[in-house]
């Protein structure tokens, strides 16, 4: 498949970037294609434009600033979201990449009357997000519910790519994460592209 792995954070000493060498290296061995938006390098803006923000109920948006970053995920099969998560939301940047790259005629078009917006990411099949936070998991469960997963699963993917299945891993208490259970979770993450990886094979 062709899959578009999007990382999001600051350090190139973090986490979140060792686990995304760890992806991309499996990946590519599994015979995936590969292609890797890292939004800190990149130095892409997470600020909507006056320009994109009036022509969304227009006929075209405007989507002439972002247009690499729009071919890259019409055209990606599996998607890879790795990200810490700040506040119980997503990193500005992250959240500026849905905002200006997810818009009217990209990722969804506008009802004819406003109501429901209909899915144009038929392509997207696979979806692994894998996000790290410093909260215990029973404040992202219990207190928070969860609001990125949902954001995800519910706002994002089941109005813009109804035909994708995400997984959705989460490391808890990071600040003080120590060696065996970082190795414990890389386990999970090895395990989830293992599943994506199978399911590319029998589609």
């Amino acid at each position: 498949m062709k899959t578009l792995l999007v990382t999001a954070h600051p350090l190139a000493d973090s986490l979140s970037t060792h686990l995304g060498r760890r992806i991309i290296v499996q990946l590519v061995e599994a015979g995936h294609e590969v292609v890797v938006e890292d939004l800190y390098a990149e130095g892409f803006s997470p600020a909507l434009t006056a320009q994109e923000r009036s022509s969304y109920y227009t006929a075209r948006y405007d989507s002439s600033a972002v247009e690499a970053e729009v071919k890259r995920l019409q055209s990606a099969e599996a998607l890879v979201l790795l990200f810490p998560t700040w506040w119980f939301g997503f990193p500005a940047i992250l959240k500026g990449w849905f905002d200006r790259v997810w818009a009217p005629g990209i990722a969804y078009d506008h009802a004819s009357d406003y109501g429901p917006i209909k899915p144009r990411l038929d392509n997207l099949r696979e979806v692994l997000v894998v996000t790290t936070l410093g909260s215990p998991w029973w404040v992202d469960r219990f207190l928070m519910w969860q609001p990125v997963k949902r954001i995800i699963k519910i706002a994002l993917l089941s109005t813009c790519a109804k035909n994708s299945r995400l997984q959705f891993l989460s490391l808890y208490n990071c600040e003080k994460v120590e060696a065996p259970r970082i190795k414990r979770f890389t386990r999970r993450v090895d395990s989830a592209l293992m599943r994506l990886v199978e399911s590319a094979r029998s589609a």
